[in-house]
């Protein structure tokens, strides 16, 4: 009996160092996100905005599948049956952390240079950019607090696991003791660990115990590392989202006083061609009145010369003259 279940905890190990050596000879497409250097877009034109958001996308989901391998290695790392199986879940666990947190950075990084100011766009552009960029920001907040959730998940199981190995060298543990164990309160806890080592009587399974401790004091570190980046990162996508609507509504503002301008602009050159039109029409008036004044001199004119001088009053007088001489 004893030696079937020696060999089924064998294989078990064997099965166990088999998946483990299968995942890490996974292919790269299926490795973690490791590489973040990409070929920058020129968000200045539309087109180039455009590919810089897919792409930006195409990270959160990388980003995603993270979270989803990194809850996975969690739960490895608490099932693990062998020290060979947890060293192994924890670095690749530590990798795909460091990997994750690289890439969330340079996510952050992006989508606050889609914000950078573009001289020159029209309104219906600065709006696109908007939508777009408040659906990736959104997009990359929910990943966020989906790797929160994960974190603050595993963290309380690695504290339940740290409590229950306590138990196991001291059943009759007070609160105090368990608390100062699990939150290892200001290095108290190895101090109680180690003193309830020495007055066992199961020191073997003890001291197995009190190494896993430790190493669930490191996963819980961490843990905790992680979450107060993902924390920063909150904040500032939160400051991020700010900015922009300060930017759009500085851009509503600008847009308004162009109407605004344009709508005054408008109504002085309404004013103006009306000035122009009445001045034009005065000319045409002062023109009219002076040539009925000169036609009027004229006919005066003519009428005074013409009173003076008859048309046959010249030929009578030249008559007379010429009987008078003969």
């Amino acid at each position: 009996m004893t030696r079937d279940r020696l060999a089924a905890h064998r294989a078990r190990r064997q099965a166990g160092a088999i998946e483990m050596q299968s995942i890490s000879q996974a292919p790269s497409s299926d490795r973690p996100y490791a590489n973040n250097d990409h070929a920058p877009n020129d968000i200045s034109t539309m087109s180039g905005f455009y590919a810089e958001v897919t792409s930006i996308q195409q990270s959160i989901s990388q980003f995603n599948a993270n979270i989803a391998n990194i809850a996975d290695l969690h739960a490895r790392s608490l099932n693990a049956l062998s020290e060979e199986q947890s060293t192994a879940n924890t670095s690749q666990l530590a990798e795909l952390t460091d990997s994750t947190r690289a890439l969330s950075n340079d996510l952050s990084r992006r989508i606050k240079a889609l914000q950078t100011p573009i001289s020159g766009i029209t309104r219906n552009d600065a709006e696109i950019r908007k939508n777009r960029i408040t659906l990736v920001h959104g997009k990359f907040v929910e990943a966020l607090q989906r790797y929160q959730t994960v974190e603050q998940q595993y963290r309380q199981r690695y504290r339940d696991r740290v409590e229950r190995q306590f138990k196991i060298v001291k059943p009759n543990a007070t609160p105090e003791e368990l608390s100062a164990v699990v939150n290892d309160t200001e290095g108290s806890g190895d101090g109680i660990f180690l003193q309830a080592i020495s007055s066992s009587n199961r020191y073997g399974e003890s001291r197995q115990a009190y190494r896993e401790v430790q190493e669930r004091h490191q996963d819980i570190q961490r843990i905790e590392h992680t979450l107060a980046e993902l924390a920063q990162l909150f904040n500032d996508m939160a400051t991020l989202i700010e900015q922009q609507q300060e930017k759009v509504d500085n851009l509503d503002t600008r847009a308004a006083e162009v109407d605004t301008d344009t709508k005054r602009g408008t109504e002085q050159v309404e004013v103006a061609v009306g000035h122009a039109r009445s001045a034009r029409r005065k000319r045409w008036i002062c023109f009219w009145l002076t040539v009925v004044v000169i036609l009027v001199a004229l006919g005066i004119g003519l009428g005074v010369y013409f009173s003076q001088h008859p048309p046959g009053s010249s030929s009578s007088s030249s008559s007379s003259t010429a009987t008078a001489t003969a």
